[in-house]
């Protein structure tokens, strides 16, 4: 799994990071979220699709 926020949708609602803390965190300057593991482990894949899920804007992106 592959995991991106396209920053030119992101719209700072954080629903990323609540489901997804371990993944997801939101940049200081710009309140946009961030990926902290871009390819997180298999532990951690239902957590990223809840969170790509919870994003209003869909600006998570996720390739297998």
């Amino acid at each position: 799994m592959n995991v991106t926020v396209d920053q030119r949708i992101c719209r700072e609602y954080a629903n990323c990071v609540i489901e997804s803390p371990e993944v997801f965190d939101l940049d200081d300057a710009t309140g946009k979220a961030l990926v902290q593991i871009p390819e997180p482990d298999a532990g951690l894949h239902s957590a990223v699709r809840a969170a790509a899920a919870a994003c209003p804007v869909h600006a998570i992106l996720i390739s297998d």
